[in-house]
């Protein structure tokens, strides 16, 4: 019998997208979407051989496969691929996992090549060879080898200590080790050796190590469950059903051993939901399906052991293939930085050129005509001009700074340590403190535009708890005592001790529902708590003497566990009986009929047999289809539904309960419709539905009740600032719509005022729109297909949520079925054109209406995208970066959010739940969302300011310092001489500039960390880059240039005719490069100094310190002693003593330092007093707001209490509930039943996936 839920739907080219579905799978074949059967299933226990056999593997296609035990059938020549000239591989990928990039021996040529990939690198290796040919070189090899070795030690260093960390990690997973059959028996055998065709041995609370077949288990028929985590993000447990066959004959060891199926399959995929393939053995073919399935990344659970063979592994597992490709990600400022080193690169070639033709005109008319300048070379002008062009590049390489590189990497690694070192983004209950996985990436943090947020597990914390319910039009859950009056004072949480089978962690604080119940009188409480305990597809297990239950979806677990508390206990259940303590009363009652939940019905239902022989139906479901089927006459209609109102408002999510009677003659005929319907074997789900719906009619409404989906704490405020500081925040998810948007108003992201705009809405709007451009593009072909005008008119809030089907609707990415084969004649160059222009045409449109789309959405505040696949997460965040040119941050906790985390410029990991991978993956992890607000408001602006203070400053003090020796050159004949001494060239970025700008990278702060939480707005500095940009380092470069100017020419024209207190001239130039030299070290770091914004000791010790500094060097290398030693190396013997002994250069130095320092105090001061910057204004308040800070308290937040329009529906499981299994007892322990006897119970055929 096939299941027609199972087979896959083929996608009609004019199908309305279905908002409940997730769209089609990320790689899905035009031909699996021609074909009907291509996903056509038997039922997990149809053996049918007729059925078997007709299936032919060849038919389908299959280019994978596996033997079972048989290493020697992969050494086949057609299962080997060709990887580089005659070298041949498997194609079948071992199951290691490989992240790192070097080993021992590759570390040192890949390093370094990569290291001189970098422009600045690379031109420093030139400039070492140049200075290493004595015609040219006017400077000394090493003033360039020890900066270049320094540069490329510290980034070697680094590099080093990032990939031992991905060895560890690589190391710590590969190294897991499971039991796999090896010489016919169980052997430990580590993950990075397991090979595709190997059976394995798998047990409870193991992660499963590659993509396998599930063969056998120790549960009945050979159930398996799962929690697939790390795969789709959802904590509720799923099934996996092998084979009857496999069941049957392979529970033993030997017979494992002996296992020889040949499984033919589809190839490596990353469709996380499908499988298609076949498995032969004993010369039979048996179906197989995703159900059988388990993948890498699942957790056994619930299951002693379980028994599979190995399909795909390593890098071909579907959870591999659906991390995207690791990107390399790079920062906006190291992008711009990069342009501004070409652009000094071109202005240090123009100067040089510039002075090696002003010395060619020198020679000319001077140099040929001094005799006392003749150097025994007759070489040209030109010539000399020539080999001074090359000299200048020498001379000035110094403005392009090679320690620039360097200093920003070690400020990028000084800041990730704060980032983990920060105790208030420290998570105690997992003891998860925030990691910055990478040091890049930083100053990124604090230029976000765009966040795009997972919801299950990163907004949420994944668990549904019992909040309030509404029974006979009385509403419950409030904080009252026994009397039925609200309390004042604190809550006191209601005592569970007389239940014995409370499970301890249910907080309830109504005490009046608790004493209603105890005394009984209250009929339809009674009924309300029974229907909760069983109008339900949950399974119980008893372990440890605790009760615990295993759950289709979180919020059916959540009300199962509150009726338990309240006294109306699921104890057990068999294929046709549910056991349950009703106040401490155990009674059994038959289950009739099990009317499962699907997308459409909203709704489930059980129709049981009560002890007096009555026959009930007990129905739960969304209140718009509850609503529809009540009794005309159900007199608490309208109060329950002001509760929903209520509860809506609360942003819980409603359910209504209802029940009727039925009798025992309605019951048989509608019961020989069901069984013929449950039996049909083509339309079986709309024959069901269709019964269905006769039944549930004239309901008597009992009430509702309210869950809370638990928001991680925080996560509304967290939201509330960000929007504050202009971020746009974007939650992507595979859950339900409805569950999407109650999540959003529970957040705040949506509120009572927003406009909701729905893919259906938006289509025509987008449509119209791109008509409206073809025609304008069609009536002129010179005008833009663009179009500035916004979709929406007025300042209304709007909010856009949309589904995974509609989004591939409006994006065009809506994949069509292939036609059928024609014969045609060879089509003429003509038709080619045609078709070529059709599909460029096509395409032109296609990316002309994403840029509508992704207009559109950003005029929304908030955009929810719901059932969407991991790779349209990363489809949505890639069409932002490209349309908006946004810098964007990708968040989420489970590997469905691998993709999108990769693609955008940031990858935030939430150490939950869900396992690691998204970790893993990620640039930045925590513990909990609301940690967010402080990587980005206060670490990620921090680094922003810091990396931009000290990009302008760096530029600055490089340009004032060798822009010297272009006015130097005009007094020199333009010869390329120095106007330092070459080591103080040497050291000038090494010692005596670098430590204080280091410790502003590293310290510097505007405002505190409470008053940039206190005040977002801050933010948009980053966002608009307004700190580091084009003009910002124009206006460094003109300051430069003029600092270099008056270090030139003041000490110039105070040594053009002066004498010495001793009589003697100290204008030769020796004394001269003292002075400047000393000048400008006073004058960088005293506007280091200006530029401090946050001082402390160790800032204040760094800039007089490097002052000091100097001047110990200058007078150690200035000795007699060391020129002694090396006479070459050192001659400015005895200058600085000399020189600095005269008041005369001190007063010129003075002189100097004011009049380079005293306008830009100046201009900071009218500045500060005219036109002061938002942050100018908060640090002029601060004592005030750090006041207020501390007598401020956390006003809590309060709900609107009105009615309103919308309702937050229930969220049943994304996938099939356990009805099925129920109905035919295929998970009952005690019946362990052979298949005949399975199959001839009621509903055994009914395999429907609610998916």
């Amino acid at each position: 019998m096939i299941s027609e839920r199972d087979s896959e739907t083929t996608f009609e080219e004019d199908s309305q997208p279905n908002d409940e579905v997730v769209p089609y799978s990320d790689d899905e074949t035009e031909d699996e979407q021609d074909s009907p059967q291509a996903g056509a299933q038997l039922g997990p226990n149809q053996t049918s051989r007729d059925t078997e056999e007709s299936r032919e593997p060849g038919k389908t296609d299959c280019g994978w496969q596996v033997k079972a035990n048989d290493q020697c059938f992969y050494e086949q020549p057609g299962f080997k691929r060709t990887i580089f000239l005659c070298f041949k591989k498997s194609k079948y990928a071992g199951n290691a996992i490989k992240t790192y990039k070097y080993n021992p021996i590759t570390f040192l040529p890949l390093n370094l090549f990569e290291q001189f990939k970098r422009a600045a690198n690379f031109y420093f290796l030139v400039l070492l060879i140049l200075q290493s040919i004595p015609e040219i070189s006017t400077l000394s090899w090493y003033t360039t080898l020890v900066p270049l070795l320094l540069v490329l030690g510290v980034t070697a260093v680094k590099d080093l200590v990032d990939d031992i960390a991905r060895h560890r990690m690589d190391n710590e997973v590969n190294n897991r080790t499971c039991d796999v059959i090896r010489d016919g028996r169980f052997k430990a055998a580590k993950w990075k050796d397991i090979k595709v065709g190997d059976v394995v041995r798998l047990e409870k609370n193991t992660f499963v190590p590659a993509d396998i077949l599930l063969l056998s288990s120790s549960e009945p028929n050979s159930l398996c469950y799962v929690e697939t985590a790390e795969l789709d993000g959802e904590t509720n447990l799923k099934f996996k059903m092998a084979l009857e066959v496999t069941h049957r004959h392979l529970q033993e060891e030997r017979a494992l051993a002996d296992f020889d199926g040949l499984v033919e399959c589809e190839e490596p995929n990353n469709r996380l939901d499908k499988f298609t393939g076949t498995l032969s053995w004993r010369n039979s073919v048996y179906p197989l399906d995703a159900d059988k399935i388990l993948l890498r990344g699942c957790k056994i659970r619930n299951t002693d052991f379980c028994h599979g063979m190995v399909i795909f592994a390593g890098a071909d597992t579907k959870i591999m293939k659906n991390s995207g490709k690791t990107r390399f990600k790079r920062t906006k400022i190291d992008s711009l930085m990069n342009y501004m080193v070409y652009t000094i690169i071109m202005v240090l070639i123009l100067l040089s050129a510039g002075l090696a033709i002003g010395h060619t005109y020198w020679e000319q008319q001077i140099g040929n005509c001094s005799w006392y300048l003749y150097d025994a070379q007759d070489s040209s002008p030109a010539y000399r001009g020539f080999l001074t062009f090359w000299g200048y590049i020498i001379v000035l390489n110094t403005v392009v700074p090679i320690s620039l590189y360097v200093s920003v990497e070690m400020i990028r690694f000084g800041q990730s340590y704060f980032i983990n070192w920060d105790l208030q983004m420290y998570y105690p209950e997992k003891d998860t403190a925030a990691k910055a996985r990478t040091t890049t990436l930083n100053e990124q943090l604090g230029q976000i535009q765009y966040i795009f947020s997972d919801k299950t597990g990163t907004l949420t914390q994944n668990i549904m708890t019992f909040k309030k319910c509404c029974i006979n039009g009385q509403t419950y859950g409030d904080c009252r005592d026994a009397a039925g009056q609200l309390q004042s004072h604190a809550e006191q949480q209601v005592d569970f001790s007389w239940n014995v089978y409370a499970d301890g962690k249910f907080l309830f604080y109504d005490h009046y529902l608790i004493e209603q119940i105890k005394a009984g009188k209250e009929p339809e409480i009674q009924k309300f708590f029974f229907l909760l305990a069983i109008c339900h597809t949950v399974m119980a297990d008893t372990s440890d003497g605790q009760l615990h239950y295993q759950a289709a979806s979180p919020d059916e677990g959540a009300l199962v566990t509150a009726a338990r508390n309240f006294g109306y206990v699921f104890l057990s259940r068999t294929q046709n009986t549910i056991t349950i303590s009703e106040m401490g009363v155990q009674r059994t009652y038959d289950v009739l009929a099990i009317l499962d939940f699907n997308s459409d019905r909203k709704r489930m239902s059980v129709i049981v047999r009560e002890a007096g022989g009555n026959i009930r139906l007990y129905c739960k479901g969304a209140d718009t289809v509850i609503y529809e089927r009540l009794h005309p006459r159900n007199v608490k209609r309208e109060a329950t539904e002001e509760a929903l109102d209520v509860f809506a408002n609360e942003t819980l999510r409603t359910l209504c309960l209802c029940y009727r009677d039925i009798s025992q003659d309605e019951f048989e005929v509608w019961n020989k419709k069901f069984l013929e319907a449950s039996l049909a074997t083509s339309h079986r789900d709309e024959a069901l539905d269709k019964v269905y719906e006769e039944i549930e009619k004239n309901l008597i409404l009992l009430g509702a009740t309210a869950i809370e989906d638990k928001l991680q704490d925080g996560v509304p405020e967290t939201i509330s600032r960000l929007s504050k500081a202009d971020i746009k925040i974007w939650v992507l998810t595979g859950d339900k719509k409805e569950t999407a948007e109650n999540i959003g108003f529970s957040c705040e992201l949506l509120t009572e005022e927003t406009a909701i705009c729905y893919g259906e809405d938006i289509s025509a709007l987008l449509q119209t729109r791109l008509e409206n451009q073809r025609n304008r593009a069609g009536s002129s072909p010179h005008s833009s297909l663009r179009m500035n005008e916004p979709f929406f008119q007025g300042s209304r809030d709007r909010a856009l949520i949309i589904t995974g089907s509609w989004l591939n609707e409006i994006l065009l990415e809506k994949k069509k079925k292939r036609k059928k084969l024609k014969l045609k004649f060879p089509r003429t160059a003509e038709e080619k054109k045609k078709q070529a222009e059709k599909r460029r045409r096509a395409e032109a449109y296609k990316e002309q209406q994403q840029k509508n789309f992704v207009d559109l959405a950003c005029e929304c505040r908030a955009v929810i995208c719901c059932r969407v696949t991991p790779k349209q997460k990363a489809m949505v965040v890639e069409l932002v970066k490209k349309y908006k040119k946004a810098i964007t941050l990708a968040i989420g906790d489970g590997a469905n959010d691998v993709n999108m985390i990769k693609t955008a410029h940031i990858g935030v990991g939430i150490s939950g739940q869900e396992g690691m991978q998204a970790v893993m993956s990620s640039d930045y992890s925590f513990g909990q969302f609301r940690y967010l607000q402080r990587l980005l408001l206060v670490h990620g602006r921090w680094s922003y300011i810091r990396m931009c203070k000290f990009l302008r400053y760096f530029f600055y003090k490089n340009f004032a310092f060798t822009l010297v020796h272009i006015w130097y050159s005009f007094f020199n004949g333009f010869s390329a001489q120095t106007a330092y001494e070459d080591w103080f060239i040497t050291v000038y970025n090494v010692l005596y500039s670098s430590l204080p700008v280091l410790l502003v990278g590293l310290f510097d702060q505007d405002v505190s960390d409470k008053l940039s939480l206190r005040f977002p707005r801050l933010y948009i500095l980053g966002q608009k880059d307004l700190l580091f940009n084009y003009k910002q380092f124009f206006i460094s470069l003109l300051h430069g240039a003029v600092t270099s100017l008056i270090i030139f020419f003041i000490p110039y024209g105070a040594y053009l005719k002066s004498m010495g207190q001793d009589g003697e001239a100290p204008a030769d130039y020796q004394s001269f490069a003292v002075t400047a030299a000393s000048s400008l070290i006073f004058v960088v770091n005293f506007q280091i100094g200006l530029d401090t914004s946050y001082w402390t000791f160790v800032n204040a010790f760094s800039v007089f310190g490097s002052i000091a500094i100097y001047f110990g060097i200058t007078f150690d290398f200035h000795s007699a002693g060391i020129h002694v030693l090396f006479p070459s190396a050192f001659q400015f013997t005895g200058t600085a003593p000399n020189a600095l002994r005269q008041p005369y250069l001190w007063l010129t130095m003075i002189l100097t330092i004011a009049i380079c320092l005293l306008p830009v105090v100046a201009q900071r001061f009218v500045s500060m007093t005219i036109w002061p910057s938002e942050s100018d204004k908060i640090q002029r308040n601060r004592r005030k707001y750090l006041l207020e800070e501390q007598q401020w308290k956390r006003r809590q937040s309060a709900f609107r209490r009105g009615v309103s329009a919308r309702r937050s529906a229930y969220a049943f499981s994304h996938q099939r509930g356990y009805a099925d299994l129920i109905a035919s007892g295929r998970s009952i322990r005690k019946r362990r039943a052979p298949l005949d006897a399975v199959l001839a119970g009621p509903g055994s055929g009914d395999t429907r996936d609610t998916s």
